[in-house]
């Protein structure tokens, strides 16, 4: 799967894509349409069948956020410290490169859905990962932009966790502290306060001064490229998982889902 760019191209490419309109007829050969057509039956499918995601505007509000103030972090924020994460492309990847198993997570910071998820199932896919059972390659959008959500913000800002080597954490505490209101910089600040030894000079420059906007555009992009049309969505090795049965949102469920997968 690859954005309008290219998967690997500059960071500060930006993407041509808008946020409400869905990327069609991106460059590419069969195998990448192919592709792009199997995601996009995927999700239409598993909304089709009643599954809880976001899409268009819709944030999905699931009561997960607590307003603007309220900081929350992982309860397994000590393992996702761990965790290694780089940049490829538009796309972060966590845990061990050389992993027998690749699972594709599409999220948008502002998704009441994916924060749910996060609290989850991401739970238990990241704990695999800990594990080098499986790297996880996150695709982040910022879609619900066109409602005013300031997802583009918490995606610029989580971009800037990578380089504080503090990505996985960061994460889990943005989703987990998902306002009921727009991200701003001061409360992903906070947010990045919670999360020991991210907050610096460089983070919080490159917070206040969108220093990764144009990456988070092509981030966009590349979600778009994807053809999914809401999110949450996981792709494990390629297939979708936990979408129209909803384990996604039962860690214990999802654990047994990623089992099935091979991923044990």
């Amino acid at each position: 799967m690859g954005g309008a760019a290219g998967r690997y191209g500059h960071e500060d490419g930006r993407g041509s894509g808008g946020v409400r309109e869905r990327a069609g007829g991106h460059p590419g050969g069969p195998g990448r349409r192919l592709r792009r057509g199997l995601v996009a039956a995927a999700t239409v499918l598993a909304l089709g069948a009643g599954a809880a995601a976001c899409g268009g505007s819709d944030s999905g509000d699931s009561g997960a956020g607590s307003g603007a103030a309220a900081v929350h972090t992982s309860p397994i924020a000590a393992e996702l410290a761990k965790l290694p994460a780089k940049v490829e492309g538009a796309r972060v990847v966590v845990g061990d490169p050389k992993a027998p198993h690749t699972a594709e997570v599409l999220v948008d910071p502002h998704c009441g859905y994916c924060a749910l998820f996060e609290k989850a199932g991401g739970e238990a896919l990241l704990q695999a990962a800990g594990k080098g059972r499986v790297k996880i390659e996150y695709v982040l959008a910022s879609f619900l932009d066109q409602g005013g959500s300031g997802s583009a913000k918490a995606v610029n800002a989580l971009r800037a966790s990578v380089d504080r080597g503090r990505f996985a954490a960061y994460q889990a505490a943005v989703f987990a502290s998902q306002p009921k209101g727009a991200f701003t910089e001061e409360h992903l600040l906070a947010v990045a306060s919670a999360v020991p030894g991210l907050r610096g000079p460089e983070f919080d420059k490159a917070v206040r001064e969108n220093a990764h906007g144009g990456w988070a555009t092509r981030a966009e992009a590349e979600f778009e490229a994807t053809g999914a049309q809401g999110t949450p969505l996981v792709l494990v090795d390629g297939k979708p998982a936990g979408t129209t049965d909803r384990s996604m949102f039962d860690k214990d469920a999802f654990a047994k889902t990623l089992a099935a997968a091979g991923i044990g």
